[in-house]
């Protein structure tokens, strides 16, 4: 009977890092997909929206104007501006599709095709004019419209500079925001707890290309349809009364 309990404590304990190294393979092996997945770049039939970098860069569009420099061949300097269809004509080389790109992006498609006529082209890029960030306040607002985006704006402050809310407006709105070509994300936000000077500092902050919509409160909606003024008729009574 010893024996047998000897044997099968000895069986156990062979199995053991036997389990235990299946264990960890295994985890290992979740781990490994989990990230595999969290890198894997979207797939061109992948509708979803692509991952925002903390800090975007700024990306060129139709009408900016660009100075490019050439600092060991000046004879290449020169002034583009992207035309309609996102093209900018180069001297010696001809026309390149530019409309989205980065700085650093064009500055690398610039040595690229400059090298077919240049060795080893050293290109510098400088935005000259280019579209300034705005926002869009819609709604009901005093004086709605596009605004200039020039320093850091909070939601009140934007709802401010549109002239206020009107007294048909509700104080929930809708923040709509473009995160990728195909995409619009929009928030709810609520300007109640914060007209009566609750939660100040969540304030949000307004960002390059923001559309703020005020709707109209329910009632407002309701009285284009109803007279504003509702009475009672009473008929006269009779003489004999």
């Amino acid at each position: 009977m010893d024996t047998l309990k000897g044997l099968g404590l000895a069986v156990l304990l062979a199995l053991a890092p036997v389990g235990l190294m299946a264990q960890q393979n295994s985890s290992m092996a979740v781990t490994r997909s989990m990230s595999a997945s969290a890198t894997e770049p979207s797939q061109p039939g992948d509708d979803r929206p692509a991952l925002q970098q903390r800090n975007p860069r700024y990306r060129i569009m139709r009408d900016d104007v660009l100075n490019l420099s050439f600092p060991i061949s000046p004879e290449m300097n020169q002034t583009v501006t992207v035309q309609p269809d996102g093209y900018i004509t180069l001297l010696s080389v001809g026309s390149l599709f530019v409309q989205g790109m980065t700085v650093p992006e064009l500055t690398d498609a610039l040595t690229k095709a400059y090298s077919k006529i240049l060795h080893d082209p050293l290109v510098e890029v400088d935005l000259k004019d280019f579209q300034k960030p705005f926002f869009v306040v819609t709604g009901q607002v005093a004086k709605p419209g596009q605004y200039d985006l020039r320093y850091d704006t909070t939601v009140s402050e934007a709802i401010a500079i549109s002239g206020g809310l009107l007294p048909t407006a509700k104080t929930q709105l809708l923040i709509y925001h473009r995160v990728s070509p195909g995409w619009m994300e929009v928030k709810k936000y609520s300007l109640k707890d914060f007209l009566n000077g609750k939660n100040v500092n969540e304030d949000a902050e307004v960002r390059p290309g923001d559309l703020i919509f005020i709707p109209e409160k329910t009632i407002t909606n309701f009285r284009k349809y109803v007279p504003y003024t509702l009475g009672f008729y009473a008929t006269p009574a009779p003489a004999w009364f």
